[in-house]
């Protein structure tokens, strides 16, 4: 089926509906590096006018990617709840804009509708709305989930804690984690990215952290987030996991290039429930996705890479996960040349999740060959903030090691919750009142001069 539209005398073709939704695409560098941007921003008009008559229900007849090939699109078809569709099942994609934007669609409605929304629906409808369309109704939008720690309710901005370190040196880890829980970081996860995969080097790890969580009763999660297949092998042999951690990508080839299957995650999120952690919830995954991913792998079968990203978003929904974020900015410049397309991935792939019932949260960042700098953090920050973001993900000083690249701080996680009114998770809110650490306007006080957590610095590095 082709699509076409008429715009200054002008017409314009596209003969596929993958196209068509590349075409309507904001510009980034890396449809254009792929070949799928649009020619002109004349053309890039006529694409969203087009896109916006485009029935919902066009999806579900039209894959982008064929089912007989692809298990990702298998798993949005097979799983599309029809009756939870049925109220937007009329409109086209401008009419679910509206839709959207309009009084009606409030959190209850839009809570329903989640399971009858396709990644492909959402991406679309996304490529018509502004930035401000995104966040308003992502704000709209509250997905909880819960472990030890109660994440997404509203009023709260939780925060994952990123202690790296380039050679796991206990002590460098410990002192990036002492910093963090001072600054009341953590709430979300306490997540390492190991500097090897070896099952010895994450164990290590894992207990480490398990051990800081139990000796001072932290009402939060720890993660290392290794390959699924260490996570399993670990589980088997009785290493202390929390959450499962796993990158994913919206299309089988990409998934493969990560070395992941659908059966290897059902097999780890059964590991993990078995495991029985939680003590507030039982959501036990957490994925990282990022714009451009499917690209690198040369997976994305001639779909836009804002498209195949809500695709990963169908996957981590198969697993009711407590904690899904995009490391948006982490690819680089040729998916994501500037501070401005980096934003405006971000707040695609926020509203995107948020629409299909994930956790959502952002690793707000760049690469140090990227034309983005710490303004370009403090005005994502700020904006995902006023979205509703479950959390975000820190780093001392705002600067990670390891990885190389730069992110949020755990100053900037103070910042976004004293400017917005925000509070931690409840139980981290409760554990640190109880330890001293927020005075009586729920403030973080001034740890200098001592605290009793202080010696988690002074153990581990013994």
């Amino acid at each position: 089926m082709s699509y076409t539209s008429v715009l200054g005398g002008r017409h314009h073709r596209f003969d596929t509906l993958a196209r068509l939704l590349a075409a309507a695409s904001p510009e980034r560098s890396g449809d254009r590096l792929a070949g799928l941007a649009a020619a002109s921003e004349q053309e890039r008009v006529a694409a969203r006018w087009a896109l916006a008559d485009v029935p919902l229900a066009e999806f579900l007849a039209e894959p982008l990617i064929p089912y007989e090939t692809d298990d990702v699109t298998r798993l949005i078809l097979d799983t599309h709840d029809t009756a939870a569709f049925a109220p937007v099942a009329g409109l086209t994609v401008g009419e679910f804009r509206e839709w959207l934007l309009s009084p009606g669609a409030d959190a209850g409605a839009l809570a329903a509708l989640a399971p009858g929304l396709t990644p492909e629906m959402v991406a679309a409808v996304s490529k018509l709305m502004g930035n401000a369309d995104l966040v308003s109704v992502a704000r709209k939008v509250r997905v909880v989930t819960a472990f030890r720690s109660t994440i997404g309710l509203p009023g709260r901005l939780a925060t994952r804690l990123q202690p790296n370190h380039p050679t796991d040196d206990p002590a460098g880890v410990a002192a990036a984690l002492l910093d963090g829980l001072l600054l009341g970081s953590g709430d979300a996860v306490i997540g390492i990215n190991p500097a090897t995969d070896s099952p010895k080097a994450v164990r290590d790890l894992l207990e480490l952290l398990d051990g800081v969580i139990q000796r001072y009763a932290i009402p939060t999660q720890s993660c290392v987030l290794c390959h699924v297949t260490t996570s399993v092998d670990l589980m088997s042999r009785g290493a202390p996991v929390d959450l499962v951690f796993q990158s994913i990508a919206g299309t089988q080839a990409a998934n493969a290039s990560f070395g992941v299957t659908l059966g290897l995650l059902d097999e780890a999120y059964e590991a993990a429930l078995a495991l029985e952690r939680g003590t507030v919830g039982r959501n036990v995954m957490y994925f990282e996705t990022g714009q451009g991913s499917a690209l690198s792998a040369g997976a994305h079968h001639g779909v836009d890479q804002q498209t195949v990203e809500a695709r990963a978003y169908a996957v981590a929904r198969r697993y009711d996960p407590l904690l899904v974020n995009t490391v948006v900015g982490f690819i680089g410049p040729e998916y994501l040349y500037d501070g401005r397309q980096i934003l405006r991935a971000a707040l695609e792939d926020h509203f995107c999740g948020k629409l299909l019932g994930l956790p959502m949260g952002l690793d707000i960042c760049y690469t140090n060959h990227a034309d983005a700098d710490d303004d370009d953090i403090a005005t994502m920050l700020t904006m995902l903030g006023v979205a509703g973001a479950s959390f975000v993900i820190c780093t001392p000083g705002g600067d990670d090691i390891m990885l190389n690249y730069q992110s949020a701080s755990y100053h900037d996680a103070l910042y976004l919750r004293e400017v917005l009114g925000l509070r931690p998770a409840p139980e981290f809110e409760a554990w640190l009142q109880s330890i001293g650490l927020l005075d009586e306007r729920g403030a973080i006080r001034d740890a200098a001069g001592g605290h009793p957590l202080t010696a988690i610095g002074r153990e581990l590095a013994a």
